[in-house]
């Protein structure tokens, strides 16, 4: 038999990601083969995830992508795996509109138990009506367990087990306060740093889950049968072409799903606008979102590199680039601290982190004979009166028109939307077509 539960919570900083964490260690410490997952359009979490399990963690997203396509990657990448955990995202019904893209509507689809996770450092029996209310809110959710978080005594866990038993939700343990398991976050969310020792912050809470929560009895009302349908994808290359990713600390904003996709047009290059002198030949360069922001004077300082990207975009190298990689195009960045950089200057664009706000949301595009879906989330805000703007409509997840723009310069395509095109190479045919290189 085989395991699987999603880890959610009432509400975003319940530490759900602290406990998935663990969990993903402390089940592959015991010899397992163990498969995350992530809920909706999240880049950091996964990157944490495959560093505890040693799997890469895939994105499940029922509004980017069809509930086929998720039901498929969830069973192909399951197939291999003792344990699949899949960590929810913001609280347990919170969707793009009301539970649409949610970490229930994934539950239901998937049909995954839900383990869940409660902040419970202010409430004892109050928690009872909590949890009745997320065990009940749609019957079609199997919420069978609970752990809780900020637990100091066990007098504490005693109340919230009384309230367990009342809801008729198992108790499988909790966790105390403990601030050395925290991992350091960034605007929304979790973030990845060269200062933070992630390796002694998971084993440790490996480690403290072991001690506080029953795993043994997690994984036996978690269990499942193994489903007889296999799934095997293969991603064989039908063209060609060179494809360049940079991928470093300040670009590392990429879906699993995106990069098999691009593997199928030719050979993947991976190269580092930190760290290397020039980007590789390529037929193809893409430059993924990230936090070129916190990295910009090491990035301005690579003269060679940002020289070679912005010859390679001026002599009409196909190229696109999404949030982080259209801040990296543009002319200069201004920081949090108000510094301006030098950028690699390929498009006449400036970009800034100065008196901003959030722009956070889904987002369907419509261009021409196609739309495609994706995310945007970023702070910095962008400034261009030259830039062509191609006819995309972009529609929020609600239907309602965004400012979101896919811009233009020679054959470099840039956009604050994140792609997902996983599912399908429509976005990416788009492209080699308005530059003339045709899939075979």
């Amino acid at each position: 038999m085989k395991s699987h539960f999603l880890i959610s919570a009432p509400s975003s900083n319940s530490g759900k990601t602290t406990v998935t964490l663990a969990l993903l260690r402390a089940l592959k410490n015991r010899g397992l083969t163990v498969q995350p997952f992530k809920c909706g359009p999240d880049y950091i979490d996964p990157t944490h995830h495959a560093h505890a399990s040693g799997n890469i963690s895939i994105n499940l997203d029922t509004f980017m992508a069809s509930e086929s396509h998720v039901k498929e990657q969830y069973q192909s990448y399951s197939q291999a795996a003792d344990v699949s955990v899949t960590e929810g995202v913001m609280g347990l019904f919170d969707g793009a509109d009301k539970m649409r893209g949610s970490s229930a509507e994934i539950a239901g689809l998937l049909d995954i138990p839900v383990i869940l996770v409660m902040d419970a450092r202010s409430m004892a029996y109050s928690v009872a009506p909590l949890l009745y209310g997320l065990k009940n809110f749609r019957k079609q959710i199997n919420v069978v367990g609970v752990i809780f978080n900020f637990v100091n005594t066990a007098s504490h866990y005693s109340f919230l087990k009384d309230a367990c038993a009342d809801v008729g939700i198992e108790p499988l343990g909790y966790l105390p306060k403990n601030e050395a398991l925290q991992i350091p976050s960034r605007h929304l969310g979790l973030h990845i740093s060269s200062e933070t020792d992630y390796e002694v912050i998971i084993e440790n809470a490996a480690h403290a889950i072991e001690a506080t929560i029953d795993i043994k009895r997690l994984l036996e009302i978690t269990q499942y049968s193994k489903p007889d349908t296999h799934f095997k994808t293969t991603f064989l290359p039908k063209q060609n072409l060179q494809i360049a990713i940079a991928r470093d600390e300040a670009f590392a904003f990429t879906y699993h799903q995106n990069i098999q996709v691009l593997s199928t047009f030719g050979q993947i290059k991976w190269f580092s606008p930190l760290h290397d002198d020039t980007m590789p030949p390529a037929d193809f360069l893409y430059l993924p979102g990230g936090y070129p922001e916190l990295y910009s004077a090491q990035l301005s300082n690579n003269h060679s590199m940002r020289e070679s990207i912005k010859a390679y975009c001026e002599s009409g190298g196909l190229t696109y680039a999404e949030c982080g990689g259209l801040m990296y195009l543009g002319e200069n960045l201004t920081d949090n601290n108000g510094q301006t950089f030098a950028m690699a200057g390929a498009l006449k664009c400036s970009t800034t982190m100065q008196n901003t706000k959030m722009t956070l949301g889904y987002r369907t595009a419509i261009w021409e004979d196609f739309s495609y879906k994706g995310h945007e989330f970023h702070y910095s805000d962008f400034h261009t009166n030259e830039l062509e703007k191609l006819p995309v409509q972009f529609l929020n997840a609600k239907g309602i028109e965004t400012h979101t723009r896919l811009y233009r310069h020679k054959n470099t395509f840039a956009s604050y939307m994140h792609v997902y095109w996983g599912e399908n190479e429509h976005f990416i045919n788009k492209l080699l077509k308005m530059k003339g290189l045709t899939r075979l």
